[in-house]
C-alpha cells in the first residue's frame, strides 16, 4: 500500500501535529486544528486545501473534518 506524503516540510509538520493532537484528544474539531496549523506552520492556500481534503478522506485513520 502506498502512503501519500505531502510535499513541503511545513505541510508534513502540520499533518504530524494535527495527528498528534487528535491522538491526544480525539474529540477536537479537525477543522479548528487545520485552521490553527495554517498560522502555526505558515501554510499556503494550496497546503490548506490539501489538509482539508486529507482529513475529509479520513487521513491518518483519525476523525474526519467537518
Amino acid at each position: 500500500m502506498t502512503t501519500i506524503m505531502p510535499e513541503g516540510d511545513a505541510l508534513r509538520k502540520a499533518v504530524k501535529w494535527i495527528s498528534a493532537e487528535l491522538d491526544h484528544n480525539p474529540q477536537q474539531p479537525v477543522q479548528k486544528l487545520i485552521n490553527d496549523s495554517v498560522t502555526r506552520f505558515d501554510l499556503s492556500p494550496k497546503d490548506t486545501e490539501f489538509l482539508i481534503s486529507f482529513y475529509k478522506k479520513g487521513g491518518s485513520g483519525t476523525s474526519k473534518a467537518n
